[in-house]
């Protein structure tokens, strides 16, 4: 039986709206500076702690920078989620980043969660269930609202100037997002596709997603 199938090829700018079940996937299939996913938030993001989680795949290697989530407001890049050229993953709020020594992404399907909280700093990401050692970072910071959320592109500016050299090329879903820091145990259950709280900034089910360009909306059947 197989066991994915493409619904539709977007070519144009499409509204997807709370119909993006945990089954369904956004493919990108090649480098562009064009084609992007932009989420819309179900709250302002404030965030002076956040959980962000998603299922990744891609076939990129090599010394590729790759830009796995981003939202930007006017003047600064807000958060920004990478896989650097080393292959570390990273998350930047404002300035610099902080680092994690992580096993590579690859083509085979990986979970991925991020946690910050202003009042401690504690950073962490977990992978497949797994969590990295914490590290402290902008201790008191907050994430200013009024930006716009995207996958596929990192925006040098607001709205635009991407580099297809930094742009997503492959599988993302289940992306979800709390405005706060998860309990180690929500975060195994998330990635066990158990019951748990559904994301209230990203809640991939119901979230709404305007797609730009060529982008694959396929569907994970059995």
């Amino acid at each position: 039986m197989r066991v994915s199938a493409v619904l539709f090829l977007i070519a144009s700018s499409t509204v997807l709206a709370g119909n993006m079940s945990a089954s369904k996937s956004l493919v990108f299939q090649s480098p562009s500076n064009t084609n992007y996913a932009e989420l819309i938030p179900q709250i302002p993001l404030t965030l002076q702690a956040f959980t962000l989680c998603m299922r990744v795949a891609t076939e990129l290697t090599g010394e590729r920078e790759i830009i796995l989530f981003a939202y930007r407001t006017q003047y600064y890049d807000e958060l920004n989620v990478w896989r650097e050229l080393d292959g570390r993953l990273s998350f930047y709020l404002s300035g610099e980043g902080v680092f994690f020594k992580v096993p590579e992404l690859g083509p085979m399907q990986n979970h991925l969660c991020f946690t910050w909280d202003s009042s401690s700093g504690a950073a962490a990401v977990f992978m497949n269930g797994k969590k990295s050692v914490t590290h402290i970072y902008k201790k008191g910071h907050t994430v200013r609202s009024g930006g716009k959320v995207i996958l596929g592109q990192d925006p040098d500016n607001y709205f635009g100037d991407f580099d297809a050299n930094q742009s997503f090329v492959g599988e993302i879903t289940d992306v979800n997002m709390w405005d706060s820091v998860l309990p180690d145990s929500a975060i195994r259950n998330v990635f066990a596709n158990e019951k748990v709280t559904k994301g209230n900034v990203f809640d991939w089910e119901s979230t709404e997603i305007r797609i730009q360009g060529r982008v694959d909306v396929v569907e994970n059947g059995m």
